[in-house]
């Protein structure tokens, strides 16, 4: 346990939710060989986890109050685990999404990108392909269940999807683009934010992948942390070199995004910003709500998503090459 965190204590659920908790230790990442650095970079990937378990299982025990105990800057993991816990309910009980709604329009109103990233990881650990519906789902971010499929898919077959670069048969070719973006993701966890590393990583998949990777890394490295700013320096250029610099300043404008909603924006967060997007967070996140904002409200199919990022990657582009 990190020091100085406190973990909310969960009653022993009951019945099926037994059977379904999660076992603490799978926030362990050194348990799935992941590389990991010591000393406190270590830490930020171990504490985002072990948030996520906390939101499952405080589900389980009927206890998703628990969430709101973690440490401000950890209840977004929370809620991701607590909508994973949601989505695997309402999966096993074809109830149509009414927990996750629930979870939505009560506490989670305010992680909304959260939610969705956990509803996929739920689909993932059912084996389930991801599909974009809860009632009343915002129509583009939900999209963001494909993305948080393809984290969770990846996290638990890692040697399959990093070391031999497969891709998953149940998905359409539309989810592939968005999937990828779940695996940078997982590639910036797997690698403990190191750039080198994670930029020789990307290096290894066919070009037509790398610039959805290089997105998640952005997301990643912004959203959870867990590099210095040197480094994020030094991955800015890793990325320019491979010809993707405005797909990791989308990545870090979705991140910064969804951050500014839930609240406070942690320090990481502030720090990443202004280096990976190249504008203080405020016009970063602008970014994203402008181009949302020009797709109207009909925007759902998986083409507006690809717009939205676009638009969000020609806010960047203006803003550096004026």
């Amino acid at each position: 346990m990190d020091q100085g965190r406190t973990e909310p204590t969960l009653s022993p659920p009951r019945g099926l939710r037994r059977l379904l908790a999660k076992d603490p230790l799978e926030s362990d990442l050194s348990r799935r060989r992941f590389r990991l650095r010591g000393g406190p970079v270590r830490s930020v990937f171990i504490a985002a986890e072990r948030s996520y378990v906390l939101g499952f299982n405080a589900v389980m025990s009927r206890e998703i109050e628990k969430v709101e105990e973690l440490p401000e800057d950890q209840r977004h993991f929370g809620y991701e685990g607590a909508a994973a816990g949601c989505t695997v309910l309402d999966l096993l009980t074809m109830t149509r999404g009414r927990r996750l709604h629930e979870l939505l329009a009560g506490p989670a109103q305010h992680h909304r990108h959260a939610a969705y990233l956990g509803a996929g990881r739920a689909y993932a650990l059912l084996r389930l392909r991801p599909v974009r519906g809860a009632r009343g789902a915002h129509p583009l971010l939900r999209w963001l269940a494909v993305d948080g499929f393809g984290f969770q898919w990846s996290l638990s077959r890692a040697d399959r999807m990093i070391g031999e670069r497969t891709m998953p048969d149940l998905l359409t070719r539309a989810h592939c683009a968005v999937f990828d973006q779940g695996l940078g993701r997982l590639l910036w966890y797997h690698d403990c934010g190191s750039p080198d590393d994670v930029a020789a990583r990307i290096g290894a998949y066919p070009p037509s992948r790398r610039a959805d990777l290089w997105s998640g890394v952005g997301f990643a490295a912004t959203y959870t942390g867990g590099a210095e700013p040197d480094e994020l320096w030094w991955l800015t250029e890793q990325a320019a070199a491979d010809g993707f610099r405005a797909y990791l300043a989308q990545g870090c404008a979705f991140a910064v995004s969804a951050r500014m909603r839930a609240g406070t924006v942690p320090g990481h967060v502030e720090r990443a910003v202004p280096i990976l997007a190249g504008a203080e967070p405020d016009e970063a996140a602008s970014w994203t709500d402008r181009a949302l904002i020009a797709l109207g409200h009909e925007a759902h199919t998986h083409e507006d998503f690809q717009s939205w990022q676009s638009q969000i990657r020609r806010a960047w582009t203006r803003r550096h090459h004026h």
